[in-house]
């Protein structure tokens, strides 16, 4: 450095009465001072930038907590001025489930809702959409070939078409080959049935092979008269033609749609983490849970899933459970879980990953606090499972993997019409038919990725900046269930993103 004094490195700590570790905002040299308390200490090594450092010391065994909760176990004595990552944390042991219940203290969002209505599409059921698409629903990976070759036909003779945002083919890879009656079985039709009639989808064309596991009727029940049986009518070429016929009728009725205002209790929010870093904590989540929080209190409905990556955090959702059924529902769920992951050879604390721990979370308690924190504060009304219908308004849990794509399929199929996802390190995700709308955890992922990525989160690094972001987030929500396009629908993401959760065995 020339001689030059290193500036002294403050960490950011959330909870200082209680934290052991801050934050660094930049990379610190090792040497450079660390501001603890009211002195310096210098860093012992290098520490990457959104990586933790000690700021307190804790014996070797002793707990490590960071937002105010135990993160995990110190592997060895850590002095203030150490990095905290992988070397010295260890995962913590988990929390048992709570004896007893109680039902959590009268609520109220942080603010008032700043909008109570978005301009959307009313459909005969009453239900609210946020955008008008047509629908090609393979019923096995057998005819997803056929189906793209119907969307990608209608998409050519239909561009342009006033209100109509597009023609998209809902492939998969499941279908035949599954144990008939199974629960994979019930999970793709399920999933199937949830994207054929979802609010935004004005109506679906069915494309069967004819000789599948899954069958129309099974699968999709009052939409499978839509059905055009490749084997039936004669092969590819004829399917297609019947299929564009049945489009065409589908685009007139488009033709007669325009956008009303429509009651915020219409929209249903799914969130997301397309990937994690130690910022989501600090910055993205906890604004993306006041626009939670906001909707919740315009008598909308949210959406929490990524069941595995809120394992550590499950004693928060207990406390949060509106009734004593929803919590023992919760604890249900995450023992499921222990055990399905057992089972296949695997454990809870496979997470973090790669991509969570390159980022500075050590350990899945770490993880799930700053994950649980996208769902605000409101009670936890209902727990379903994953594609099951989420009709009711408030904070659902819905049981779903913690791969993003599997679980935004569940939540898309369960009716959520608008998506937020949030990103550390430039996760790419879009979910036709529900727009997406990505949230960057950092200001500098976001100027790098600006093209990519809708609303930057890296701006909230305290409590008032969470609420004054975490409102323009829900007024940005809003305007995107209004017809504001986002990045990924720009871009032309969310044809290739419907991933239904494969369960099972595959004869």
């Amino acid at each position: 450095m020339n001689g030059e004094a290193l500036a002294p490195v403050r960490p950011l700590v959330l909870r200082p009465d209680v934290d052991d570790v801050g934050l660094v905002l930049g990379d610190a040299p090792g040497g450079a001072p660390v501001m603890v308390g009211g002195t310096t200490v210098p860093a012992a090594t290098d520490i990457p930038a959104g990586h933790k450092v000690a700021v307190r010391a804790v014996a070797a065994g002793q707990p490590v907590r960071r937002h105010g909760e135990v993160i995990g176990v110190a592997l060895t004595g850590i002095r203030p001025g150490d990095h905290v990552h992988l070397h010295n944390l260890g995962p913590g042991q988990d929390h048992p489930g709570e004896r007893g219940w109680s039902a959590p203290p009268a609520w109220s969002p942080p603010i008032a809702p700043t909008r109570d209505h978005f301009l959307g599409y009313r459909r005969p059921d009453g239900r609210g959409a946020t955008r008008n698409y047509i629908a090609i629903v393979p019923t096995v990976n057998c005819s997803a070939t056929v189906a793209r070759m119907v969307a990608q036909a209608a998409q050519r003779e239909h561009a342009g078409v006033p209100g109509l945002d597009g023609v998209i083919a809902l492939a998969h890879d499941l279908g035949c080959g599954m144990a008939e009656g199974t629960p994979g079985d019930g999970l793709l039709r399920r999933t199937l049935h949830g994207y054929a009639t979802h609010p935004n989808v004005v109506g679906a064309v069915v494309v069967s092979l004819g000789c599948e596991i899954n069958q129309p009727g099974n699968a999709l029940g009052d939409v499978a008269d839509t059905t055009v049986t490749i084997q039936d009518v004669g092969g590819t070429a004829a399917a297609v033609r019947a299929a564009l016929a049945q489009v065409a009728e589908l685009v007139a009725e488009v033709r007669t749609l325009r956008r009303e205002p429509v009651a915020l209790a219409e929209l249903t929010l799914g969130l997301q983490s397309g990937d994690g870093d130690a910022w989501s904590g600090i910055t993205a989540n906890p604004a993306v849970g006041v626009a939670a929080d906001l909707l919740v209190a315009a008598g909308g409905g949210v959406i929490l899933g990524e069941t595995p990556a809120l394992h550590g955090a499950g004693h928060l959702l207990r406390r949060r459970a509106a009734t004593s059924g929803v919590a023992v529902r919760i604890e249900e769920l995450l023992a499921w879980w222990r055990e399905y992951a057992a089972r296949e050879g695997a454990g809870p604390h496979g997470e973090p990953s790669r991509e969570d721990r390159a980022g500075g979370i050590t350990t899945l308690g770490e993880k799930s606090l700053a994950a649980v924190l996208k769902a605000g504060t409101a009670p936890v009304e209902h727990v379903v499972g994953y594609a099951d219908p989420v009709t009711g308004a408030g904070l659902t849990l819905m049981d779903t993997p913690g791969h993003g794509s599997v679980s935004a399929t569940g939540m898309v199929a369960g009716g959520a019409t608008v998506l937020a996802s949030v990103t550390g390190s430039g996760s790419l995700f879009g979910s036709r038919p529900t727009p997406c709308v990505r949230i960057s955890t950092t200001t500098g992922l976001y100027q790098a990725m600006s093209g990519d990525i809708d609303f930057d989160g890296g701006r909230a690094t305290a409590r008032p900046e969470h609420v004054t972001h975490g409102r323009l987030l829900f007024e940005a929500l809003v305007d995107t269930a209004s017809g504001h396009p986002t990045t990924a629908e720009q871009l032309g993401f969310g044809a290739e993103e419907i991933t239904p959760w494969r369960m099972g065995a595959v004869l």
